[in-house]
Order: C-alpha cells, then sequence, then structure tokens
C-alpha cells in the first residue's frame, strides 16, 4: 500500500527547490500523486509550496469538464492550480503531438531551480519499455523513462516509478479519491493502449511477475547504456553568439555512425531533450557526413530540432508560424512578445537614445532590404550580410527586434547600434535619455 511517507528519499532530495508543480490531469495517476504529495507537505512545514499545473488540450469532448475537475479538486485540498491550453498540431501521430504540446507548455510554466512531478508508475514504464521494443530502439532507448532528468530550467521527477498501477488503484479506494476517466484510454487502436489491453494480459496469464522481471531487465540495460555512454565519452557544448547549445560536427563526424548517435544521444540527455528515434538520428547523420560544409542537414523532433550551422550542431527551437507584429514603445514601458522575448525602455543617464517630449520607438522584424550603418564604418550594410558576418543562426533572423525612431533604424536587437545623431554619451540640459533593453526569448518561448 501506497504511503506518503514512502516518499521521503526521494523529496527530501528535492526539498530545497524552488517551487513543485504536479502535472495534473485529473485521471487516476496524477490524483494519487498530488493527493500524495499534499498529506507529504501537510506533514513537513518546510516543504516548497505545491501548485497543481493543468494542460487543456482540447482534443476531447470533456476537456473543459476536465480542467474544471481538476481547479474544483485543488479548491478542496486548498492548492493552487494552473491551467493552460495547448494547440496540438493535426499532423503525423496525434499522441506524439499532443506529448510535444504538454511538454513545451510544461517548460514555458516551469521557473528556474523548479520540479515538476509525474504521475509515471511501472506499468507505463512497462508499457514504454515494449513500445521501444517494437520500434527497435537500441540500449538507450530500452531503458525507459528516468526517474529524473532536467525539463527547461527546472527538473522533471518521477516517484512512483516503481509502483504498479495496483498500487495506486488500492491508494485512490482507501482514500475515496474522485478521478476523470479519459475515454481514449480504452481505444486499442492507439498502441499503447492496444498493448495494455490486448498484449500484456496475456503476458501476466503467463508469468504473473513480469513486471518486476522487466524492472530488472531495465536496471541491467540502464547500467549498460551509462557504460556505452561513457566509451562513446559526452560531447563538449559549444554556443551560438545567441546563446543556443550545440556540440562540434566533428565530434560526430570522425566517429562511426553508431558511436556518434551514442554521443548524440547522451549530450541530447545532458540538454534535458528527449532523443529521436535510432532511424531518424542515424539518418540525420548519414545526411550530416554527405552535406558540403555549408549544408544545413536537419532533423524535427518535434519540441526542437537539430540543425547544422556553421562548425556545430546546434538545439534550434521551434519557430512562430506567424510573423510577429510591429510593437511600439514609449519611455518606461515594457512588453513581452511571443516568440520575441520581452522589450523594455529603460532610462538612462549616459550612452543611450535622446528622446524628444511624446517620442516612442518602434519595433519591427526583419522582412528583407533593412540596412544599417555601423559607428566607424564608410557606408550602409544589409542586415542580411551583417548577420551573417556575426554568426546569428538563420532561426534568429527574424526574432531580433530592429528598433527605430522615426522611421531611422538605430539599433538591432542587442547586437548592433547604428550610426545616428540621437545616441548621446551624455544628456544635455533639460533631455532624457533612454536605453533599449531586450531580454531574449528561452528556447521554451519561441
Amino acid at each position: 500500500m501506497l504511503n506518503s511517507p514512502d516518499l521521503d528519499e526521494q523529496l527530501h532530495d528535492v526539498v530545497a527547490a524552488t517551487h513543485w508543480y504536479v502535472a495534473f490531469s485529473g485521471g487516476l495517476d496524477s490524483s494519487v500523486l498530488l493527493h500524495l504529495l499534499h498529506r507529504w507537505c501537510a506533514a513537513h512545514p518546510g516543504a516548497p509550496a505545491l501548485r497543481a499545473l493543468h494542460i487543456n488540450h482540447g482534443l476531447q469532448a470533456g476537456a473543459d469538464d476536465w480542467q474544471r475537475h481538476c481547479e474544483q479538486q485543488c479548491r478542496d485540498w486548498g492548492l493552487a492550480c494552473i491551467s493552460r491550453a495547448v494547440q496540438v498540431p493535426a499532423r503525423g501521430s496525434p499522441e506524439a503531438a499532443a506529448r510535444d504540446a504538454r511538454y513545451r507548455a510544461f517548460e514555458e510554466c516551469l521557473p528556474a531551480g523548479a520540479v515538476l512531478f509525474m504521475a509515471h508508475h511501472l506499468d507505463d514504464q512497462i508499457e514504454t519499455f515494449f513500445l521501444r521494443l517494437m520500434r527497435g530502439a537500441g540500449v538507450q532507448g530500452l531503458v525507459g523513462m528516468p526517474r529524473r532528468r532536467k525539463l527547461g530550467v527546472g527538473h522533471l521527477l518521477r516517484p512512483l516509478l516503481a509502483s504498479p498501477r495496483a498500487a495506486l488503484e488500492a491508494y485512490a479506494i482507501e482514500h475515496g479519491l474522485a478521478y476523470v476517466e479519459d475515454p481514449s484510454n480504452r481505444d486499442a487502436a492507439m498502441d499503447r493502449n492496444y498493448l495494455r489491453t490486448r498484449v500484456l494480459p496475456v503476458l501476466a496469464s503467463r508469468w504473473p511477475a513480469y513486471r518486476q522481471s522487466v524492472a530488472r531487465a531495465l536496471g541491467h540495460l540502464s547500467t549498460a547504456a551509462d557504460a556505452v555512454a561513457v566509451a562513446a565519452g559526452l560531447p563538449e557544448t559549444v554556443y551560438s553568439c545567441m546563446g543556443d547549445p550545440g556540440l562540434p560536427v566533428s565530434e560526430v563526424l570522425q566517429a562511426q555512425p553508431e558511436v556518434a548517435a551514442a554521443r548524440l544521444r547522451g549530450w541530447l540527455s545532458a540538454q534535458g531533450a528527449r532523443a529521436p528515434e535510432r532511424t531518424a538520428l542515424l539518418e540525420f547523420l548519414r545526411q550530416l557526413r554527405a552535406a558540403p560544409p555549408d549544408g544545413k542537414p536537419r532533423l524535427d523532433c518535434g519540441s526542437y530540432a537539430l540543425q547544422r550551422f556553421r562548425e556545430a550542431i546546434f538545439l534550434e527551437p521551434a519557430a512562430l508560424a506567424e510573423p510577429l507584429a510591429e510593437h511600439r514603445l514609449a519611455p518606461g514601458q515594457a512588453c513581452d512578445v511571443a516568440g520575441g522575448g520581452s522589450l523594455r525602455l529603460a532610462a538612462a543617464e549616459s550612452d543611450a537614445l535622446r528622446l524628444l517630449p511624446g517620442e516612442q520607438l518602434t519595433v519591427r522584424w526583419r522582412q528583407g532590404g533593412e540596412r544599417c550603418r555601423l559607428p566607424g564604418r564608410a557606408g550602409t550594410r544589409s542586415l542580411k550580410a551583417l548577420m551573417q558576418e556575426w554568426a546569428v543562426p538563420p532561426w534568429w533572423r527574424a526574432r531580433v527586434p530592429l528598433v527605430y525612431l522615426n522611421d531611422e533604424l538605430v539599433a538591432v536587437g542587442d547586437l548592433a547600434r547604428c550610426e545616428s545623431a540621437r545616441w548621446q554619451a551624455r544628456a544635455g540640459q533639460g533631455e532624457s535619455l533612454w536605453k533599449f533593453v531586450w531580454k531574449r526569448p528561452s528556447r521554451q518561448q519561441f
């Protein structure tokens, strides 16, 4: 029988986290986990504040009812509940698309140093193993879901991975927990449901303890995967001028394909990114080898992409489909731009822009044809040429804010200033100087 003290060892490792969140769907598993953690926090006054995080995918007719259930449940327990609606692209596997949208939302909501708890249990781990086995996964893929990993600027923790679903069901009955049932869980057309309802019961009838046996095998595979990763070596991390993490192309081109794939998977794991399928990864590595030095092979992995740019392979954020809108900034104002970070016009005492009463800055985004004359240089240069010179990755070039004053381009984000009489070293009598401040979007905010 599950009890909140059973979580002591795992929770004491993260009790110093800034915040605790629970991925709360309202189903059996997450309801049990939220209740367990709620009781644990009540018994440990020094624990971080606990919040629920509900993602509304909008894919089921009852999605809004489930959200209301989660919010009411949290009110009954005296917990805060954050609900976030996401758009699930209608392409590829709906399960994979929903998962990618969900994890992007988790990363966006998670503040630095926070922990997100997820209610995956032993049966989930076993199902994941068999699903990956059927896809021909390698050693690292067969290990299954890690108990803990990086997630955006925080961490993800699965404290129930050793507990079978039956233990969660017994806990819900003992404590009278109300939870929602997702009808899609009974749809055997989905691979996981087919495995759960048709295949695994046959295994259980022949080998009742198959869960424990597979769990032991997963432990052996984990040891083997660690050995492979050590033998392959973890590549060094390099960064683009915009802060994107990457690894040198030479780290993968100089190794055999399987070793290169192991290095890349290990590096992705260290970055908190889920590795792509083996076949797709090996094809990407083949394209890297076949492409010319200025080629740009790209692997779309759902919530991120791998893209070669110059001498490195970078973790590329997902780009927005819609163009960014123009913004106006008055002195002292600030605004957030989806996909463009945060913009602010702050007062400055020196080395800033002189603005006349009533003047505002206009922030636009590259459309093509823009030019800038850099201080100390003769003539103007196209922004296209300048961004190539500055080694700005292609996925950033439409995301760098262009700052205009009365239709004069005065700054290119925080990369460069354009020559203008409005830049002043010090303010004159009765004048005000203002500095444009750009906080770049993180990978999760694209």
